[in-house]
């Protein structure tokens, strides 16, 4: 399946249909993200029912410290 994620093309495993899959198979770990989902943020609780289809865009984003 092929997806945007942060601007990049790429293709994903099967089995990696939810946002939670994309995540564990991208290696983010822990809460210190939010995901966007077409546009929209996606709940960190509905991560695991949020199914991704072909084209989507995922957008990762992390706080950025220092000033």
């Amino acid at each position: 399946m092929q997806l945007m994620v942060n601007g990049e093309a790429i293709t994903i495993q099967p089995g990696g249909k939810t946002v939670e899959c994309l995540l564990q198979q991208l290696g983010y770990q822990g809460e210190t993200f939010a995901v966007a989902l077409n546009g929209d943020f996606v709940a960190r609780d509905t991560y695991g029912e949020v199914v991704l289809n072909d084209g989507d865009s995922v957008d990762i984003v992390a706080p950025v410290v220092g000033g």
